[in-house]
């Protein structure tokens, strides 16, 4: 997997519709709010065929993208390439890797993204999932906080979280939920198989419905913050998956 060219973006309605129509790996499409018309109607079908975040915005906010003639239409391209869950995960077993992968559920700071691709692929995990919208952007400071390690392990972009847990578990992958109201603690789990851990958000943890469909555990703690940082609490987790499968 090669870095692209950083912030890099497409404007114009035209520009825009062949680099999607192309295959380019577009980050998301900001589009002018109260847009309407047969075009806006054609780049939300198009964003739709092809899994791309379409983001409504003020046009004011369009100048500081750039001073060209956008039409109204701007292309973010990706720093990365995206993969697909269901493509990725029959080429683990077909390698006879157990699988180890890492599902992140509204971290969007960019910064505790990039920490934690760094320590995944460190710790061999074999990819990061994270959803179409309410994930942190995949840009240069998220590059630059990974140390380069976004260039090396799949990112997938899934639809919906939920459908991706399932797709996991139908795959014979436990599903474990990091959770403040676990009863199991960390080193209590069995890590040996194949197995997926989810990490919410700081502030708001695992959502509730991928809550019900996994496996709540706590990673211990004495002190009296509430709980530890996403991308510190990923790496406790990921090294007791390495201790437990060397």
């Amino acid at each position: 997997m090669k870095k692209k060219e950083e912030n890099a973006i497409i404007y114009g309605r035209h520009p825009v519709l062949d680099a999607i129509r192309a295959g380019r790996s577009i980050d998301k499409v900001m589009f002018h709010r109260g847009t309407r018309g047969e075009f806006e109607k054609e780049m939300r079908a198009v964003c739709r065929e092809y899994d791309i975040p379409l983001q409504y915005t003020p046009k004011e906010r369009f100048q500081k993208w750039t001073n060209g003639n956008h039409q109204g239409v701007i292309a973010f391209l990706s720093i990365i390439d995206y993969y697909k869950l269901e493509d990725l995960i029959p080429v683990l077993y077909e390698k006879k890797d157990t699988p180890l992968i890492v599902v992140l559920d509204g971290v969007t700071d960019v910064r505790n993204f990039g920490a934690i691709a760094r320590t995944a692929e460190c710790a061999g995990a074999h990819a990061l999932v994270i959803p179409r919208k309410g994930a942190a952007r995949i840009n240069a400071d998220a590059m630059k906080t990974s140390a380069g390690a976004l260039t090396h392990i799949p990112v997938c972009r899934e639809n919906s979280l939920n459908t991706a847990v399932e797709l996991l578990q139908m795959s014979g992958i436990q599903v474990f939920a990091s959770d403040l109201k676990g009863k199991k603690q960390l080193q209590e789990l069995d890590l040996t198989g194949p197995t997926a851990i989810v990490m919410g958000a700081e502030d708001e943890g695992v959502s509730h419905s991928i809550l019900h469909k996994s496996e709540r555990f706590i990673i211990p703690q004495k002190g009296k913050t509430d709980s530890y940082n996403v991308s510190v609490a990923t790496g406790m987790i990921l090294y007791e998956v390495m201790r437990q499968r060397r």
